[in-house]
């Protein structure tokens, strides 16, 4: 089945210097993706006939939409509109981004694949594990708090 190429245009949406960087680009570069990418390359969750959108950009997605406490319907929303957002995910600032019903389906794939409990687990214990906290609440204040590990 194929894929949707995204981030074609990276470096237009890169932060100009790190004044400008958010919690999320903070957040971004903490977390080995890797391992969770594997557990969920092999997830197609697009309409019959649609390219699919890469999964790791999808579950990236659903872990703002816990962070930021959005639905699915604002999580579009704010991924069409928010540069922040679309980075982390890895969009493009001129590409189009995934509708409502993409994150459904992609999140049923999950659930049916016992996965959703297991990878967002396995972000909490990476952060954790570098003392890190993602408070949790509405767009305008969810912040990443970094505390350094006592020597």
């Amino acid at each position: 089945m194929p894929r949707r190429k995204i981030g074609q245009e990276e470096l237009a949406l890169q932060p100009q210097h790190a004044a400008r960087q958010s919690s999320l680009d903070t957040l971004a570069c903490l977390i080995d993706w890797s391992p969770i990418e594997q557990q969920i390359n092999a997830i197609h969750s697009a309409v019959k006939g649609e390219p699919a959108w890469p999964p790791l950009a999808l579950f990236k997605a659903l872990l703002i939409a816990v962070w930021y406490d959005l639905s699915d319907v604002k999580l579009a929303e704010a991924l069409d509109d928010r540069a922040s957002f679309r980075r982390f995910c890895g969009f493009s600032g001129s590409e189009t981004t995934p509708e409502r019903t993409a994150f459904m389906r992609f999140r049923k794939e999950l659930v049916v694949r016992h996965l959703d409990k297991l990878l967002f687990d396995c972000v909490t214990t990476q952060l954790k594990a570098k003392a890190v906290t993602v408070k949790t609440g509405t767009l305008v204040d969810a912040t990443v708090h970094c505390f350094s590990k006592p020597s």
